[in-house]
């Protein structure tokens, strides 16, 4: 059997790798589809000082925005309430429901800190109170805060 060829690849190639990544590919897929069509290129010291290096640099950026989701977290959980008002009917019924795009706003307005809606999870609300709402900052990181809804 013939030997098989290092790359690393400058593309995302389907059902075998992302950019950057190091694959052993036979030579013939290398020599006459991997590298003509610039998807690849062959694996030198050089070209994996670089891969390394950018590899190093992802890390990094992705550390710092972890670390900056969690600011955002702490600071969320400091003010830790947030109020709506909402229209109410009998019994202390609101009419309608708080969405996630109103607790959006009420979070933007009281700490300037701009919060992607569907990354917002609540309960169902449907009377005045305190309720709990999950707020997802990072894949790795998510903030819980107290919603107060209050008569208009």
């Amino acid at each position: 059997m013939s030997k098989r060829i290092q790359l690393v690849l400058s593309q995302e190639v389907k059902k075998l790798g992302k950019v950057g990544d190091l694959v052993e590919v036979a030579p013939g897929y290398a020599r006459n589809y991997l590298i003509p069509q610039g998807l690849g290129v062959a694996a030198t010291p050089g070209i994996l000082k670089q891969v390394e290096r950018r590899k190093e640099k992802e890390r990094l950026r992705l550390i710092e925005i972890k670390r900056e989701a969690e600011a955002r977290k702490t600071a969320l959980e400091t003010i830790h309430r947030f109020t709506i008002s909402k229209q109410v009917g009998e019994n202390e019924s609101i009419f309608g429901t708080v969405t996630a795009a109103e607790v959006a706003e009420a979070i933007l307005a009281a700490t300037n800190q701009d919060v992607d809606r569907r990354g917002i999870t609540l309960p169902d609300i449907s009377k005045l109170g305190f309720y709990k709402a999950e707020i997802k900052l990072h894949p790795e990181v998510t903030a819980i805060v107290e919603i107060h809804v209050t008569p208009n």
